[in-house]
């Protein structure tokens, strides 16, 4: 279904070694496996065929590279907000080891020791909002799956905790936009792989 307002097209970063293996990768700079690199090569062919206004990626190189071998990297501008979570105490460690040590953690809940809340992701997002709001046009965006989710949970008014109920997969594609105007923004496709 399309639409005659402007979408904005999440892509969330190729596989990287600590995303197969369930590490919690946020500020780590952590490359692409080669199969990451190839399914990044064909986001592109995915995509519908659009002028995009804008290309933003996360400053991590496993966004930026995903966002090159997608074809867009002559077009890309680095935004410090679109960011993965900072998990502090946690990074490079999995939910299953966080939650040996820490029953019932939950990191939209919880956040990081040393990191960042949901809030803190949150206000991010926002400001990444406020700026596509401003925007005439569709924009494609690559970052990370804990970021993006939280992004779509603002982007359609639900605390940042919200982005809990939404997963994403490597090199999946999602589409933010509105319904009846622009004072209804909706999820109009999620986690396309």
């Amino acid at each position: 279904m399309s639409s005659a307002y402007p979408e904005v097209y999440l892509v969330r970063h190729g596989q990287t070694e600590w995303s197969l293996s369930g590490r919690h990768t946020g500020r780590t700079d952590i490359p692409l496996t080669a199969a990451g690199e190839e399914a990044a090569r064909k986001v592109a062919g995915r995509l519908p065929a659009i002028d995009f206004a804008a290309v933003w990626s996360s400053p991590s190189q496993r966004a930026q590279n995903t966002c090159a071998l997608a074809g867009f990297g002559n077009r890309r501008v680095v935004k410090e907000d679109l960011a993965e979570w900072d998990y502090g105490a946690y990074e490079g460690i999995t939910t299953k080891a966080i939650l040996a040590e820490r029953p019932g953690w939950q990191v939209f809940r919880d956040g990081c020791p040393n990191g960042e809340t949901a809030a803190d992701v949150g206000a991010r997002a926002d400001r990444i909002i406020g700026e596509l709001r401003g925007i005439d046009g569709s924009v494609l965006i690559f970052s990370s799956a804990h970021f993006l989710r939280v992004f779509a949970a603002r982007w359609v008014g639900l605390p940042a905790e919200g982005g809990a109920h939404l997963v994403l997969d490597t090199t999946s594609i999602s589409v933010l936009g509105y319904e009846h105007d622009l004072t209804e923004p909706v999820i109009r496709r999620w986690n396309q792989v």
